[in-house]
């Protein structure tokens, strides 16, 4: 009698495997993509603010070391420049001349050189302002960037300011908290320039540059101006959170100069 050798049909087994092995491959690129992309969201909210506010912070802590060392001590002869402080504390000096006056010449800092601190108390803000509002130079290390062609702070016209809301050290994180007569404090080498929050202009588009005008109105929102030549401070960013769709004004006005 001949004995018969069985067969085992294999087919459906390899095809269960097969897809297996697919859903556990999948699973695994759907678990390292979700890591990937948490350590990017952390990079991105946590790590970028930690540098760039200890780097903001540092660079507050220079440019006041180098103003006192440009102050005369009590009684004493004035330094000269360059030799106390060093050739960048003179460099970092803004325009000199009377704060305020109208058609007074002035000499735009160098280039992403930071050169003066902006201090807003209501919303615990200190950070260096810098000439320029480039992201890799100014904008992403912290710092608020002033508009090239706009005027210098304490002078006639409009001072006008730029800072990241999210993210790079969000110096202006909180700036919707402003309200009408909060007082903005810009410190330069020469004096202390102290602004009055006038009018907030909660949303705009990006396109909507003439709130960084000599006298700042809104051209999509005609509503929100200010009316007669003075020195303004503008002070820009995004809106909402975490999005760059809109921009959300504030526009304070010049009240005091203190020299130093």
């Amino acid at each position: 009698m001949r004995e018969r050798i069985p067969v085992v049909v294999q087919g459906r087994r390899t095809r269960r495997s097969r897809a297996a092995r697919a859903l556990w491959t999948g699973a695994e690129l759907a678990v390292t993509l979700g890591a990937v992309l948490l350590l990017l969201v952390v990079h991105q909210l946590w790590w970028t603010n930690r540098q760039a506010q200890h780097a903001a912070r540092d660079q507050v802590g220079r440019l006041e070391r180098q103003w006192d060392a440009r102050s005369p001590a009590p009684g004493g002869p004035a330094p000269e420049d360059g030799r106390t402080g060093g050739a960048r504390a003179a460099q970092s000096a803004p325009p000199t001349g009377p704060p305020g006056r109208a058609g007074s010449r002035t000499t735009a800092p160098p280039e992403d050189l930071a050169y003066a601190v902006l201090r807003i108390p209501r919303i615990g803000l200190t950070a260096p302002i810098a000439q320029g509002v480039g992201k890799a130079a100014v904008l992403n290390r912290g710092y608020v960037g002033h508009y090239p062609h706009s005027a210098q702070p304490g002078r006639a016209g409009n001072a006008a300011l730029a800072g990241h809301r999210n993210t790079h050290g969000e110096p202006f994180r909180h700036l919707d908290r402003l309200r009408p007569g909060d007082t903005v404090l810009v410190d330069t080498a020469e004096a202390r320039y102290t602004y009055a929050v006038r009018r907030t202009l909660p949303r705009t588009t990006p396109g909507d540059g003439t709130v960084l005008a000599a006298v700042p109105y809104s051209s999509v929102h005609p509503a929100y101006r200010l009316t007669a030549p003075g020195a303004y401070l503008t002070l820009t960013t995004c809106t909402p959170e975490y999005t760059s769709t809109y921009r959300l004004v504030v526009w304070a006005v010049l009240r005091s100069a203190q020299s130093r």
